[in-house]
Order: C-alpha cells, then structure tokens, then sequence
C-alpha cells in the first residue's frame, strides 16, 4: 500500500517513499542551500545602510532585492523543503495560498530586481554624464515600489482568485487536488501570463541591456586604441567612471544574466509548455526546477556584492565585530568617488 499524507484514503495525497538516507541528504542539501541565501543577503542588507559610503541610490535597489532574497529565504525555501521531500503539506490549506503566493511573488520581485539593476547599470555605463540626473534616489524609490507592488498585486490575485486554473477545474479538482497537498497548476492562459510578467518581459529588458552595454564598451574600447591613451583617460574620469569599470558592469551584467537564464529558464519553461503537453511533467522534476530557480536567490549577493572589494571590506567588518565599534559606519571601504 503506497504511504499516504493522511488517513483519508481516498482523497489523500500520495507521501513520498524515498528511503531515509535519501530524505537526509535531500534536507541536509536544502538547509544548506537556505543558510547560504540567509547568510550572504543578511550580509549585504546589514551592510548597505551601516557604512556610509555605501549610501548611493544603486546600493539602495541591491539592498531591497536583497531583502527579498533573504525573505524568499526565510519564509518560502522552509516550506517548500518540506514539500519537496515529503511530497505533503502539513501547514493547512490557507497557509498553502498564503506560501504559494508570497513564493511567486517573490521570487518575481527578485527578477524584477535584476532587471532593474541593469537599466541603473545601462545610464551609469552608458550616458555617465547624465547618469546622477537620471538615476537619483526619486527614481530608485519608483524601481523598488514597482519591483515589489507588481509581483504582491500578480500572485496574490491570482492565487486567491484562483485565476491560475481557472477554465480547467474539472482537471484540476480530478488530477491535481488532494488533501495533504500544496501544488500550483497554471491553465494555458495563466501560464503563458505568468511566464511573461515573471520571466520573459524583465529578463527580456535585461538581455537587451546588456548588449547594448557590451557593444558600447566593445566600441569604447576600440577608440582608446586610436586615441592618447592618457586624455581619453583623463577625460573618462572626469566623467565620473572608467573603462576599467565600464568593463566591469558589462561584466558583472553578463555573470548576473548567465546566472539567471540557468537558474529560472527551466522552470518557466517547464511552466508555460506543461499545460500544452497535457501535465505530463513529472512533480518530482518540476520541485526540483523550483529548487533550481531559489539559488537565483542564493547567488545574487555573490553576483552583485562579493565580486566588489568594498563588500569584501565590509565582510571583514562585520566579522571581526568591528561594525560595533564607534564611527565604524564611517569605515572607508574604497578610495573611489564611486564603487560602483
């Protein structure tokens, strides 16, 4: 007899039967995976508003997508590691929507994140003149508020509206729906929908911004070879970034999109072709794109704060407790007038 997530027979899900030695290293793997998202963009949200330096509008939209990691972290990743080993949920149906809604939204917000950070990362590259006038922190406000409100707006209405399957309920409430479960299924509708406003439109504009970056810095850096060296270097400082860093965002920018296309790619593929292919995705493979999307999460402060030296600096501070020491915040992290 298969083990069954209650003592409901007929309506219950199925419980995993992997051995223990197998539920061990799976949980043992998740913790771990948790602790890393939790510790790295713990880092980076305690850094940002201790250190002075660190106080610019571009740090301001890290520090908030890091806030959403580690949340994503803290309240999704638990949950979901239990899901995903046990193949039950222990939490009740309303906490199911609740976590199945705050995961989507999240894990949106994160995207949206990324995909902002590019535009800041585009007119600081690209037009540097002009970049304080354009990026200030009045629009950095706007990047978060729509970075957060978007995706809450998206998966709350549609989980709880249950707009998700909504034209397939015969086949949901016939192959999906047991008790003791916690899977979302999307329509063809909402899954197209989903795809777009998630992943397809935000890493679209990310694409898209970081060949425009890279052709320019491509080009830039074929005209110093026909220019004095020494003025174009002058000249380039005085308009407040280098093509040393201009290198380094494009760069940057070229890691952080190789890091998102592998770690979301296959879910939302699987998510917008699934119901075109009849649901036949197995569960199993589908938690594990999930799980391979969270170490988006996982990555992100490394992407976008460990490979500078000021956040290394800053590391060092916080592990050796000198942030407890007085005027720590005034720590001079980097020599430049711009980090970034």
């Amino acid at each position: 007899m298969l083990p069954l997530c209650n003592n409901i027979i007929n309506i219950s899900c199925v419980k995993s039967n992997w051995s223990s030695h197998v539920r061990a290293s799976l949980y043992s793997l998740m913790v771990l995976i948790i602790l890393i998202t939790l510790v790295g963009n713990l880092i980076v949200i305690i850094s940002i508003p201790h250190f002075k330096q660190l106080h610019t509008p571009t740090n301001w939209l890290i520090h908030s997508m890091a806030i959403v990691d580690f949340l994503l972290g803290c309240l999704v990743m638990p949950y979901s590691m239990v899901r995903s080993v046990e193949h039950c949920w222990y939490f009740g149906e309303f906490f199911c929507k609740i976590h199945t809604s705050t995961d989507i939204m999240l894990s949106s917000a994160s995207i949206f994140h990324l995909s902002f950070i590019s535009i800041d990362r585009y007119y600081a590259v690209c037009d540097p003149l002009r970049y304080k006038a354009r990026i200030n922190i009045l629009v950095i406000l706007v990047m978060i508020f729509i970075s957060w409100s978007i995706p809450a707006i998206f998966a709350f209405g549609m989980i709880f509206l249950e707009l998700n399957f909504k034209g397939i309920e015969e086949i949901y409430y016939k192959h999906f729906h047991c008790t003791g479960g916690c899977s979302i299924v999307f329509s063809k509708t909402s899954g197209v929908l989903a795809f777009l406003t998630s992943f397809y439109i935000p890493g679209s504009v990310m694409l898209c911004v970081y060949y425009r970056i890279y052709f320019i810095a491509k080009g830039q850096a074929r005209s110093i070879n026909h220019t004095n060296q020494k003025l174009h270097f002058g000249l380039e400082e005085k308009n407040g970034i280098s093509q040393n860093k201009k290198r380094k965002a494009a760069k940057t920018l070229g890691i952080m999109m190789g890091v998102f296309l592998i770690c979301w790619s296959p879910f939302f593929v699987c998510t917008v072709m699934d119901p075109f292919l009849n649901y036949t995705i197995l569960p199993p493979l589908n938690d594990a794109f999930i799980w391979f999307g969270y170490l988006n999460s996982t990555f992100n402060p490394m992407v976008y704060a460990f490979f500078y030296p000021w956040f290394r600096r800053a590391l060092k501070t916080i592990v050796l407790g000198k942030i407890f020491q007085r005027d720590s915040f005034r720590c001079k992290l980097f020599l430049e007038l711009n980090p970034q």
